[in-house]
């Protein structure tokens, strides 16, 4: 019982045997290096140097190894509490995993205690903020007192954050505190990378609590991390409190005797053989499971049973509320509180008896693509948390009303402000570069940072939903499909989703992919610029497409007429350029030509990183009509053809 003890102790305290996220960034800008070469000996030093180095340099180091094409820059940062000991041992641990999980030029990986960072091109001193969530941010885990707590939560962080970036007592860019909500104890952490400035930090943490209060509002802990900085809480102790007054690494006095830390050294030993065993066994299994297997696995898991004839039966693990509070919220779905009308059901606004606004999709009583978009969202939806998508409040399921609650926009979608006149002169460009940020920092979670591969595949403005600050929130995900881990591409022979946004080798073959969401979010990126609709573009005269009068202007070296008129006198010329050449990779013909949304959230913060030129995109020409594949599936309408056009 007592070595039991110790090792719970030692386990909560400082080491996490396992990385919370790891990143290899594979794309036409971040290519993979070759085994045996000059750059994989390379990395080998500067990992070990990383792991000699940072726990003598107070917890933090960076350097780099090479000449040329062959140098790496590489970075590490220790928890600000952790001893010496414990950080030179999580830094040599993430090292090895950084090496066995990545082959590629360029990657991250975070632990509890620490986080290493190496690339091809030099990072130090630049500032990109791309928040990511660990699994250890329980959905399920709310206080009783929220409005109280929050408040608690956001006083604590902001203090802490201000008190890192701006020189607290250990003048090392980290602060731990607590506060006091009713009976509850709050504990807070933030801390920053050391290679930036005060002031990029304090913008960094900015973004980062932000994400907390997106992600974890009114629950009892959190954790936000990002390539510069990151922020957590807790209503437990979780960090060493006596690193708090500058004694950053005094060593905690030890009074086990040796015997007994030989012990405690065998169980640790014994436990991380046995885990990581467990977890070879669970990704073997995972690997053999199909689609349905998957959904059906993750269903079970959030306490939900499907059955063959389409019920869901929901306990305590999945957000459903009583029909009645719904219908009565939306005042029984009056046309007065309708707020637009899907290919599967309607969109009303309503108000809980709490005050609390709310938006209700109710979806067609019997339309078996409702049922299954009924499924797929509340399944993913609720499992997804993020400051760039919509939040799932709850859903209603009786008989054939099938309900879900979100939270309420009250901006609505990005195509009522684009695509209207009158409305797209509130849209200046920065609020535009926000939007933009924010909508591929949605997807790159999607796609790489949650615990699940998903593909959305219906990206357009009309599901990037806008709350009362203009922040992009993406929303439906009815037609979004699961990937497992191991799984790059899948083919559907029923095509869903909006032509005009949806990529050649999906609307041709039922080919899709993560580029298949980054051609999406290209067609996205064009009409924030310009104002028009990719649809319907031929009637302007210019070309099929606006696609096509993109490239072509792009190749005249014209590309400032594409900008919306209403924003030339006041925009950034060369950043909003630069974004038009972002948009052109995203769109290229080939998949394997368009970068992950990873590299395009990098590109998007930083004016460093030179661009490829891209090649000839796909253009719309003709259309032609898909062969229903069974009696099941529902209408399809006509699709546009994509071919190569001559310029």
């Amino acid at each position: 019982m007592l070595l039991l003890m110790l090792l719970l102790l030692v386990l909560s305290t400082h080491v996490s045997a396992e990385p919370h996220f790891t990143s290899c960034q594979y794309d036409t800008i971040f290519m993979n290096y070759t085994l045996n070469s000059p750059f994989e000996t390379n990395l080998k030093r500067l990992l070990e140097t990383l792991s000699s180095n940072t726990h003598l340099n107070e917890g933090f180091y960076n350097t780099s190894i090479g000449n040329d094409n062959n140098q790496v820059y590489g970075q590490a940062l220790c928890r600000g509490d952790v001893t010496p000991r414990v950080c030179q041992e999580c830094v040599a641990n993430a090292s090895q995993e950084i090496m066995r999980e990545c082959r590629s030029v360029a990657a991250f990986i975070w632990y509890e205690s620490c986080q290493i960072q190496y690339s091809y091109r030099e990072f130090f001193s630049t500032m990109i903020y791309a928040g990511k969530y660990p699994d250890s941010n329980d959905p399920e885990k709310n206080v009783s007192e929220p409005v109280q707590f929050n408040a608690a939560v956001t006083s604590l962080m902001k203090s802490l954050s201000n008190e890192a970036a701006f020189g607290g007592p250990s003048k090392l860019m980290f602060a731990t505190g607590n506060t006091f909500s009713g009976t509850k104890t709050i504990y807070g952490l933030v801390q920053c990378t050391r290679d930036i400035s005060p002031s990029d930090c304090s913008i960094c943490l900015d973004f980062a609590l932000k994400d907390l209060d997106a992600c974890c509002n009114s629950r009892q802990g959190g954790t936000v991390f990002s390539r510069n900085c990151n922020v957590r809480f807790e209503v437990y102790r979780f960090f060493d409190e006596s690193t708090r007054n500058g004694d950053k690494w005094r060593i905690w006095v030890s009074v086990a005797v040796p015997l007994v830390s030989a012990i405690v050294l065998a169980v640790l030993i014994s436990y991380s053989v046995s885990r990581r065993r467990r977890r070879r066994k669970t990704t073997q299994k995972d690997e053999e499971k199909s689609e349905n297997a998957l959904l059906h696995d993750l269903a079970t898991r959030r306490g939900v049973a499907i059955t063959h004839e389409d019920d869901l039966v929901g306990s305590q693990g999945l957000p459903f509320m009583d029909l009645a509070t719904i219908i009565a919220a939306a005042d029984n779905f009056s046309d007065s509180n309708k707020l637009g009308q899907g290919g599967f059901g309607s969109v009303y606004k309503g108000v809980l008896p709490s005050g609390k606004e709310i938006a209700v999709k109710r979806l067609s009583r019997k339309s078996w693509q409702g049922i299954k978009e009924f499924k797929n969202e509340v399944i993913l939806i609720a499992k997804l948390q993020h400051r760039n998508l919509v939040r799932l409040v709850g859903c209603g399921i009786e008989g054939e009303e099938k309900l879900l609650v979100y939270e309420y926009m009250p901006n609505k979608s990005l195509d009522i402000f684009l695509f209207d006149s009158t409305k797209r002169s509130q849209l200046d460009w920065e609020t535009r570069h926000n939007i933009i940020c924010g909508i591929a920092r949605g997807i790159l979670y999607l796609h790489e940072d949650s615990r699940l591969k998903i593909i959305h595949r219906d990206l357009k403005p009309s599901n990037v939903l806008l709350d009362h600050e203009m922040v992009a929130k993406i929303s439906d995900f009815g037609m979004a499909r699961i990937f497992c881990e191991n799984e790059n591409t899948a083919n559907t022979k029923r095509i869903v989703g909006t032509y005009g946004y949806m990529a050649p080798e999906y609307a041709m073959e039922g080919l899709f992919s993560v580029k298949s969401d980054v051609f999406s979010f290209g067609v996205i990126l064009l009409e924030i610029i310009t104002g028009r609709k990719n649809s319907g573009f031929q009637r302007t005269g210019h070309a099929h497409t606006l696609l096509a009068y993109a490239w072509r202007l792009w190749n005249e070296e014209r590309e400032l007429e594409l900008i919306d008129p209403l924003l030339t006198e006041s925009c950034p010329t060369e950043e909003v350029v630069r974004c038009i050449h972002i948009a052109l990779l995203c769109v290229q013909e080939n998949p394997a030509d368009r970068p992950t949304m990873s590299s395009v959230v990098v590109l998007l913060g930083s004016e460093s990183i030179t661009l490829p030129e891209p090649t000839q995109p796909a253009f719309s020409a003709g259309r032609i009509q898909i062969e229903q594949p069974s009696s099941t599936d529902p209408p399809v309408n006509q699709l546009s053809l994509f071919s190569t056009l001559p310029q």
